[in-house]
C-alpha cells in the first residue's frame, strides 16, 4: 500500500484555526469594544448617562400592516401597524436571534427574550421608519437579553405603511413591507 503525504497539510492546520477563531469571534455578542456614537442621533431617543452597550444586531425583515377603519373617524381608513418579523443577525451578517411581535419581542438564540415599552420615536427620513427608545421590561430566560434595560432602532430603512390605497373595499386586508434597522441593546453601566 502506497502512502501519499500532502505538502499542504500545514496550510490546512493554518487555515483550520483561523477559520475556528473566525466562527467563534462570530458566535460571541457584540459588546461595548465594538464603538457605537450616540452622537448624532436626535435627544428623544438617546438612551440616558449611566448605561453602556452590550450588544448590536442589524435586524432584517418585514413588516405587516393591516388596512383599518381610523379610530374615531366614522368612514376612514388607514394602514394601521401589526407587527414585525426579522432575524437579527450581528455585523456580521449571522443569525443570533429574532424579533417578532406583538408584543414586540427580541429574543436572542440562547432562548433569552425580552420585551419592551416605547419611550420616544423621531424621524429617520422619508420612506423610513423612525428612530426609537424603548425601555426594555426584565428579561425571560437566562443569557444575552439578561440585564439589558434599553433598546434603540436606528439606521432604519424602508418599513413605512404601504402606499397603497386602504378603504372598504380592502378592509381587513394585510400586506407586509421589508425593512432594516440597528438594534442597539443598552446595560446599566
Amino acid at each position: 500500500m502506497k502512502t501519499i503525504t500532502f505538502a499542504s497539510a500545514p496550510r490546512v492546520t493554518a487555515l483550520s484555526a483561523v477559520l475556528a477563531a473566525a466562527v467563534l469571534s462570530a458566535c460571541a455578542p457584540m459588546s461595548s469594544m465594538s464603538s457605537y456614537s450616540q452622537d448624532t442621533l436626535p435627544d428623544a431617543v438617546k438612551v440616558p448617562a449611566g448605561h453602556r452597550v452590550a450588544m448590536q444586531t442589524v435586524g432584517v425583515g418585514d413588516i405587516t400592516y393591516e388596512c383599518r377603519a381610523k379610530k374615531d373617524m366614522a368612514g376612514q381608513f388607514e394602514w394601521t401597524f401589526v407587527g414585525p418579523d426579522a432575524a437579527l443577525n450581528d455585523r456580521s451578517g449571522m443569525k443570533i436571534g429574532k424579533y417578532y411581535g406583538p408584543p414586540a419581542t427580541w429574543e436572542n438564540m440562547d432562548g433569552s427574550k425580552v420585551t419592551a415599552t416605547q419611550v420616544a420615536v423621531a424621524p429617520a427620513g422619508t420612506g423610513n421608519i423612525p428612530y426609537q427608545l424603548v425601555k426594555a421590561n426584565p428579561a425571560m430566560g437566562n443569557g444575552a437579553m439578561t440585564g439589558v434595560t434599553y433598546i434603540q432602532r436606528v439606521a432604519t430603512v424602508g418599513g413605512v405603511a404601504p402606499a397603497s390605497s386602504c378603504g372598504t373595499a380592502n378592509l381587513g386586508g394585510k400586506q407586509t413591507v421589508r425593512y432594516q434597522a440597528d438594534y442597539i441593546f443598552w446595560k446599566a453601566a
